[in-house]
């Protein structure tokens, strides 16, 4: 009995029943990612505010999703929830926990990234006159962007490797598709090894990527000028 199959590696290596998992853990990034850091944002802005119930709100909800594994929190969203009559898809349930679980993190970066900008250069543009949005706007993310990017593009090439985890409730990303096939074809080595070779390829590109926005945005960020206020 062959223990490998190169004929059976390359064949699925292009095969459209993979490609398509391939996809998903794509598009599960982007719209978690996304959703991740809206949310993370308004509860990086919550643990700075100066209501302590907001604060005690923001912070408690870090400390939850971020001391409990993944791998649990879709297993209540999925589960769980629709005992209490709060269903969800298999989509809906992997991007909400991706999402709710994402934000704790990223809202920790974007608070540290916040805070990395000296007060005195709010407290400056305050005396010129700019309102909070615009002190926001353009004094302190610009330069926040400097501190958070990396770790934030750190957080992707985690989350890309995340996805795997929805495939916990059928969600059929990469690794849910691999292991339907191996049910199918019982080539296990041949068959991880494509979705291993996938993922090497989506964290390698975005590497790719995360080092030309690390580039760019460290240039734009040198040249942050006060706007004045109309």
């Amino acid at each position: 009995m062959s223990i490998w199959s190169w004929s059976g590696f390359f064949d699925y290596l292009v095969n459209p029943f993979i490609l398509g998992g391939v996809f998903t853990t794509i598009w599960l990034t982007c719209v978690s990612l996304i959703a991740g850091l809206i949310l993370g944002f308004v509860i990086a802005l919550m643990r700075r505010s100066k209501f302590a119930p907001v604060r005690g709100v923001a912070w408690f909800y870090v400390w939850l999703f971020r001391g409990t594994p993944l791998l649990v929190q879709l297993i209540v969203i999925y589960t769980a929830l629709p005992q209490l009559g709060i269903r969800f898809s298999v989509i809906e349930a992997a991007l909400l926990g991706l999402a709710l679980n994402e934000a704790a993190y990223l809202a920790e970066i974007i608070r540290a990234g916040i805070e990395a900008v000296p007060e005195g250069q709010s407290r400056a543009a305050r005396a010129l006159g700019m309102t909070e949005r615009q002190i926001m706007r353009y004094i302190v993310m610009p330069q926040a962007f400097k501190v958070i990017i990396p770790p934030l593009g750190n957080s992707v090439n985690g989350l890309l490797k995340t996805t795997s985890v929805t495939s916990v409730i059928s969600m059929e990303e990469l690794l849910r598709r691999t292991q339907v096939l191996i049910q199918e074809k019982f080539m296990v080595l041949e068959l991880f090894a494509v979705a291993a070779i996938y993922y090497l390829v989506l964290t390698t590109l975005w590497d790719f990527v995360q080092r030309r926005i690390e580039r760019r945005f460290g240039q734009s960020t040198a040249q942050v000028a006060v706007p004045h206020k109309r």
